[in-house]
C-alpha cells in the first residue's frame, strides 16, 4: 500500500529522504509555520509574541529505513517540561546562525558532536505561543551513537521510524483549551509515545515540505 506524503511504509531510507529533501529545500528567511495552520485566528497573535529566536536539530538517523531522533525533555525545565522535543534551544548572541545554535544544544544536551553532523538543510520557522521562533535544522546523524545525555535537561533519548512521520496519513488533530480558548494541534503516535504540539507540528511541515500535501512518493 503506497502512503500519501511518505514512503509506503515505515521502511523509508535515510539517503532517499536527503536527496528529495535537498532538492525541495528552498529559501526560507521570510517564511514562517506553525500551528495557525489549523488555528487561522492565531496567526497574528503568534506573529506579535513570537519574538525568542531559538534553533532545534531535527535529526534522522542513517539507514535502509531511517529514524527520527527525539528528546524527552525533563520536568524541572522552565519551558516545555516533560515534553517530547527535538535537541534545541535559545539562539545565544556568540551563535553564527541557527544551524550553528542547532548543532550546540544538540552537544551540550545530548552529546552528538557537530562533526559528526550532515546538515540537510533548514524549514521554515515555526511560530508558537510560549514566545519562540523557532528555526528547524534538518540533518542526517550516525546510526548507534554513543549518545551522552544532560541529565539537567534530557530525561530520555529515543527515536520513532521515519517512514511512520513522513507519512501525513499518521498525523491527528487534537484540541486543548489555551488562554482561555480552544485550540488545534497536531499529534503521531508510535506504540505508547504520543508526539504533539510543536514537535508534531514541525513534523508535518517537514512533511510536507518534503513530499508535499497531496503526493504520493513514488508515484
Amino acid at each position: 500500500m503506497m502512503l500519501a506524503g511518505g514512503s509506503g511504509s515505515d521502511d523509508l531510507s535515510s539517503e532517499s529522504f536527503a536527496a528529495t529533501a535537498r532538492i525541495r529545500f528552498g529559501p526560507v528567511d521570510q517564511a514562517v509555520s506553525g500551528d495557525y495552520s489549523i488555528n487561522p485566528d492565531l496567526y497574528e497573535q503568534l506573529d506579535r509574541v513570537a519574538k525568542t529566536p531559538a534553533a532545534v536539530l531535527v535529526p534522522v538517523v542513517r539507514g535502509s529505513a531511517g529514524r527520527v531522533l527525539l528528546t524527552i525533555r525533563t520536568d524541572n525545565l522552565p519551558s516545555h517540561p516533560g515534553q517530547i522535543a527535538f535537541p534545541g534551544g535559545k539562539i545565544d548572541p556568540g551563535d553564527a546562525d541557527a544551524p550553528a545554535a542547532a548543532l550546540r544544544e544538540a552537544t551540550e544536551e545530548i552529546g552528538l558532536a557537530a562533526g559528526d553532523v550532515d546538515i540537510i538543510g533548514r524549514i521554515p520557522d515555526y511560530l508558537t505561543g510560549s514566545g519562540y521562533r523557532i528555526s528547524p535544522v534538518v540533518a542526517l546523524v550516525p546510526a548507534d551513537y554513543p549518545y551522552v545525555i544532560n541529565r539537567n535537561e534530557v530525561r530520555e533519548v529515543f527515536d520513532v521510524p521515519l517512514g511512520l512521520v513522513m507519512d501525513l496519513n499518521n498525523y491527528q488533530v487534537g484540541q486543548t483549551t489555551w488562554n482561555g480558548a480552544m485550540r488545534r494541534f497536531y499529534e503521531i503516535s508510535h506504540g505508547d509515545r504520543r508526539i504533539w504540539g510543536i514537535t508534531a507540528g514541525i513534523l508535518r511541515v517537514l512533511a510536507e515540505q518534503v513530499y508535499g500535501t497531496k503526493e504520493r512518493a513514488g508515484a
